[in-house]
């Protein structure tokens, strides 16, 4: 019998349906790893280990992806398929036909190679499916999963959680989509309490059986639509987080589409629904009061009383809404795993954010220079340009679809200049000639190029040229990268670097 779960036959198989745990039997089992990159090395290093027959498919042949390949060869892959051609057919392991697929998560579900496996009958598992099927094993402490997604703000809130988490005493770390794979972490020397897993779209498509402690979507608006194939997609996507949550199903109270999300889960009895708002909070949910953090949800007399947890001053050197929210998230999380209140304040005063969002960068004859190279899309960029007062804004890179009216409609009032960087900005071009018709629009570099580091250098003395003193000149592109760096990151580290030698020039 098959059942349909987002595009993927679940097979009443009951080989499959009994591996729930590192000490089951994988030995011999058939699978087919897609992809060599970060999670796939992971997944493919991790099954070989369990004694499974892999062969692993990677359609880049490159040296890196030739010395993995190399070394999953020595501990004992099948196979492994390189380059061109590789994935023009669903590849047989030991002459037979794969029991199993593990994906990688930037294969979209229309990939010829899942949509081979699910045309066989073949079940595919994301990485972290595969993850928490080994979670336990004999002899070693079975870590608790808090599980977080959202549009925005993922990566520094499971670092907040994590860090809320430690301050109270456990031993967690943040692991998932961008940093540890979870499947590292579980075999890491390093017996867990908790981990915070950060779960994107693309992971949460493949996942069908994590139960985790407590989950969230932080927020949820356009983006990945091309990968979804759809907005109604990317939701119903994001909202598999809840499926299976055991104590704490965490919503944005001011996005309803979350609160639904939440109704609409099978969840395990006698879960609870926990919101967060940047308002005064109701019962069962966590806040702000004036400048404080509140919790009205993890206490016993909660109906007539709340717990302070920190200030809205504790959340970062730039206070954001976004920022404020990621915070009562992070604790709700924490909150639900038995952190006392006192460890919240503590996790959000010691956690060190990464770079690339909301980073301050220098300040130099009275403007401030801020990186949020990570502000992918209008959302993120949004949270940002929110925090300040007026602003020459450097935006654009690949739009992925995405809509740029309602950003620049709110923030018109607050930009000074704008300078485009990507080479996709049509749409973020005609939302600012509608909605900032009266906003000067400088274009670095030369149309269509390529030569990311070139481009940025240009946007820097541009957006010099035009600050004034007391403005923000914000880098806070509202785009993928892609176009012209290799990543967020590139993008970022360009940004730094060009306001590094702008400085040692004035100074």
């Amino acid at each position: 019998m098959i059942h349909a779960d987002n595009d993927n036959p679940v097979l009443d198989d009951p080989r499959l349906a009994g591996l729930t745990s590192w000490d089951a039997d994988w030995s011999g089992l058939r699978v087919v790893v897609a992809g060599i990159g970060v999670s796939g090395f992971a997944a493919a290093d991790t099954l070989v280990e369990l004694g499974a027959r892999v062969v692993v498919v990677d359609g880049a042949d490159t040296p890196a992806t030739r010395a993995k390949a190399e070394t999953l060869r020595i501990v004992g892959a099948a196979d492994v398929h390189l380059g061109e051609g590789a994935y023009d057919a669903l590849p047989q392991v030991d002459g037979a036909r794969p029991e199993l697929v593990v994906t990688s998560p930037g294969f979209r579900p229309d990939h010829p190679l899942l949509r081979a496996a699910v045309t066989a009958g073949v079940q595919v598992w994301g990485d972290v499916e595969l993850a928490w099927r080994v979670r336990e094993r004999a002899g070693r402490r079975t870590a608790e999963w808090v599980c977080l997604t959202g549009t925005n703000g993922k990566t520094t809130t499971v670092g907040l959680t994590a860090a809320m988490l430690r301050a109270g005493g456990l031993r967690a770390a943040a692991v998932g989509n961008v940093g540890t794979p979870v499947l590292d972490a579980l075999r890491e020397p390093v017996e867990y309490d908790v981990l915070a897993v950060e779960l994107s779209s693309f992971q949460l498509h493949w996942t069908h059986s994590v139960s985790p402690l407590a989950s969230v979507v932080l927020n949820i608006a356009e983006d990945h639509v091309d990968w979804h194939g759809g907005y109604a997609n990317y939701a119903a996507d994001k909202s598999r987080v809840y499926e299976n949550t055991r104590v704490a199903c965490v919503y944005n109270a001011q996005q309803p589409e979350t609160l639904r999300m939440v109704e609409e889960a099978d969840v395990v009895e006698g879960c609870r629904a926990v919101g967060f708002t940047l308002d005064t909070p109701d019962v069962s949910m966590l806040g702000v009061v004036e400048d404080l953090l509140v919790d009205r949800a993890f206490l016993e007399d909660r109906r007539t009383a709340a717990l302070e947890l920190a200030s809205v001053a504790d959340t970062g050197p730039f206070p954001t809404r976004h920022g404020v929210a990621n915070a009562l998230a992070a604790a709700a999380l924490a909150r639900a795993a038995g952190v006392a209140p006192e460890a919240v304040r503590e996790g959000l005063i010691t956690h060190e954010p990464g770079p690339h969002r909301i980073q301050p960068v220098a300040t130099t004859h009275g403007v401030v220079w801020v990186n949020d190279s990570k502000a992918t899309n209008p959302h993120a960029a949004d949270a940002s340009l929110s925090a300040f007062e007026t602003v020459v804004w450097i935006a654009g890179g690949l739009s992925k679809g995405v809509r740029y009216d309602e950003l620049v409609a709110r923030h018109a009032g607050r930009l000074r200049t704008v300078v485009l960087i990507g080479t996709d900005n049509d749409a973020l071009l005609a939302a600012l000639a509608e909605h900032a018709p009266e906003v000067p629009v400088l274009h670095a570099g030369e149309p269509g190029s390529t030569a990311g580091d070139a481009v940025m250098a240009e946007a820097v003395r541009l957006a010099h040229e035009q600050a004034r003193r007391g403005d923000t000149v914000l880098m806070a592109p509202a785009a993928a990268s892609m176009d012209q760096f290799g990543s967020y990151a590139h993008r970022g580290d360009a940004f730094v670097r060009e306001v590094a030698e702008l400085v040692e020039r004035l100074t």
